[in-house]
């Protein structure tokens, strides 16, 4: 029976395309994947990542601060994302990790507001502060033509000495209803101005005691239920545009051990079943090494997309780590399509979650 629903959904996917019901197979796989631009602050030195974002095989890109001119960056970083979405019709997310404090692309040094860290934030425990901050960062990001900002993180600092989230100032608070109030206030000002949040990084990285940009952090023996909370709130209150999943093993939550990112349990059965969540869910960079040294290149990207995963980050960021052109990621989805290891239902879904999110930027604009 399965193998029959299996063909029929196949059929009935290839009459929508055939019939314009639906964008080609390679527009669809191609919605579904973000990339670096490169180390430079333009893309004339970059002619690949041009043609793919022509043939619709770029759905996403990401910005660091080496794409930030030195001089006249407000200027220069308007015409590179203005460049960005004149490719092609369709509308590319442009985003960046704009936190604030020690996660901060656009620095003073190149003209931008100082900005403070959640942690800051959080101890001094004033809302008005915290949508000032917010709204700040938003009318710039709408100004610079970025869409997607990759804030707030809604990690509780479970673990005090948390090399990669509360040592960096990242966390709210200890008390996960402080970190719901705080990143309430940071939705809710990007929504001022346009632009979508992305909590991070589900399901709690708070307590780990390793950073999965080094390799593989298990906190089975230290993450606590509280961790959820501020999903599930927000959830509940719609106050979520998208989430991005953290490379943390949990056994409690997946007993498989698979990292959230490559688990259906983590990103299928409780965010989504059981929290009702629909959205777009991005991956952490692939290129961690949580992932890509445990995993591999095209295990990883099946793996993901059968755990639900909506758009896969490859930065081009992580040292020690091969390159990846957005025509090598595509290519995978697709002969893993051809080999029945991902279903067609499966694009069709991340492309339909993907689609709504940019009618919503659409809309705020």
């Amino acid at each position: 029976m399965k193998l029959f629903l299996a063909v029929l959904s196949t059929i009935i996917f290839s009459f929508q395309i055939a019939y314009g019901q639906l964008d080609s197979l390679d527009v669809m796989i191609g919605q579904m994947i973000m990339t670096g631009i490169g180390d430079y602050p333009g893309i004339d030195q970059n002619e690949q990542l041009k043609k793919e974002i022509k043939k619709g095989y770029i759905g996403g890109v990401i910005l660091f601060e080496k794409n930030i001119a030195k001089s006249n960056s407000k200027t220069e970083l308007i015409k590179l994302t203005t460049e960005l979405q004149s490719i092609d019709e369709s509308k590319l997310l442009i985003g960046i990790d704009q936190e604030g404090g020690r996660v901060n692309r656009l620095k003073q040094k190149y003209g931008f507001p100082k900005t403070v860290t959640a942690q800051y934030l959080g101890q001094i425990d004033n809302i008005d502060s915290t949508r000032f901050y917010a709204q700040q960062t938003s009318s710039i990001l709408n100004q610079l033509g970025i869409n997607v900002n990759f804030a707030p993180d809604v990690d509780v600092a479970v673990y005090p000495e948390n090399p990669v989230i509360t040592k960096l100032g990242r966390s709210f608070s200890d008390n996960e209803k402080v970190v719901v109030r705080h990143a309430r206030q940071v939705i809710k000002g990007h929504r001022e101005y346009g632009v979508v949040t992305t909590l991070k990084h589900f399901p709690g990285h708070g307590s780990s005691h390793a950073d999965s940009h080094l390799g593989m952090a298990d906190v089975t023996k230290y993450w606590e239920y509280r961790e959820l909370t501020p999903y599930r709130r927000l959830i509940q209150e719609e106050q979520v545009d998208a989430i991005m999943s953290a490379h943390i093993v949990n056994k409690h939550l997946d007993p498989s051990g698979y990292p959230a990112t490559l688990s259906p349990y983590i990103i299928n059965e409780i965010l989504r079943d059981t929290y009702g969540y629909q959205g777009v869910v991005f991956s952490d960079d692939m290129q961690m090494h949580a992932i890509s040294s445990e995993y591999g290149f095209e295990e990883s990207i099946v793996l993901a997309i059968n755990a639900g995963i909506d758009i896969l980050m490859f930065c081009n960021n992580v040292p020690g780590n091969e390159r990846r052109s957005a025509t090598e990621i595509h290519s995978v989805i697709k002969r893993a399509i051809e080999d029945n290891k991902v279903s067609t239902d499966r694009i069709s879904q991340s492309y339909g979650r993907i689609q709504k999110l940019k009618k919503q930027i659409d809309s705020q604009e």
